[in-house]
């Protein structure tokens, strides 16, 4: 049975780094996980070791010890033996490349399919998704395939928003979507906004957070969905 905790962003302005999040990591790894496998390659601007100490101290605070792949002389046996991994944001093409190179991308499908526990914010929730196709981020690098783990049947598109700058001429967020879905239109799209995440708990499916998520079929009106709202469809095929 898989369980998820899938944050659109790590920070909000003006907070400390993963604040908001931390009273739902706590309640989502409560006291059975002592230690968390965590997955920097998102990170391109910030070295390996700079990303990890900067979430150890957080997950440090919440009672948690963090061990990072990178350091790891195994990383598959790492993940197999991880009581919960923990992807972070950053570049999703860069994390996706990542995670094909060493391997770690079917060995992390493979347990968390098996019930280990998994946390992902922005770049981290993309890769649980079938492919990286909704990330918002420049193709700084080529991956092996835009495959993802599909540990859910729908896509994200994390820090979603429908704001339209005034003068702008570029195309909105949801104009971007559209082309997606005219590309893949059995696929559904997620539109998670900033404060929010989605709770995976085997065949259930929570929002957490004040704001709306937005919901994309092809060729049918959106739909704004909140925290009240049963999504368990979601994760219907």
């Amino acid at each position: 049975m898989k369980k998820m905790l899938l944050i659109s962003n790590s920070t909000n302005y003006g907070e400390e780094y993963l604040s908001y999040t931390r009273p739902e990591i706590k309640k989502f790894l409560n006291s059975t996980v002592k230690e968390i496998l965590f997955v920097p390659f998102a990170g391109v601007t910030v070295t390996y070791d700079d990303y990890t100490a900067k979430v150890e101290k957080v997950f440090n605070e919440l009672g948690y010890q963090v061990k990072s792949i990178h350091n790891c002389e195994n990383m598959i046996e790492a993940v197999n033996n991880a009581e919960c991994i923990v992807v972070g944001g950053g570049n999703t093409f860069h994390l996706v490349h990542m995670l094909h190179k060493t391997g770690a991308m079917k060995a992390i499908k493979d347990k968390v399919s098996s019930g280990t526990l998994f946390i992902g914010w922005s770049a981290g929730s993309n890769v649980a998704c079938p492919s990286l196709k909704t990330t918002n981020d420049m193709p700084i690098i080529e991956p092996a395939s835009f495959d993802c783990m599909n540990l859910v049947p729908f896509q994200i598109n994390p820090h979603y928003m429908d704001y339209v700058q005034p003068n702008h001429g570029g195309e909105t967020r949801e104009q971007r979507l559209a082309e997606f879905m005219a590309a893949n239109p059995e696929m559904k799209v997620v539109g998670l906004r900033e404060s929010s995440m989605l709770l995976i708990d085997g065949k259930t499916v929570k929002l957490i957070g004040s704001n709306n998520m937005r919901y994309f079929q092809h060729q049918k009106p959106t739909i704004d969905f909140t925290s009240n709202d049963n999504l368990d469809f979601l994760l219907l095929d």
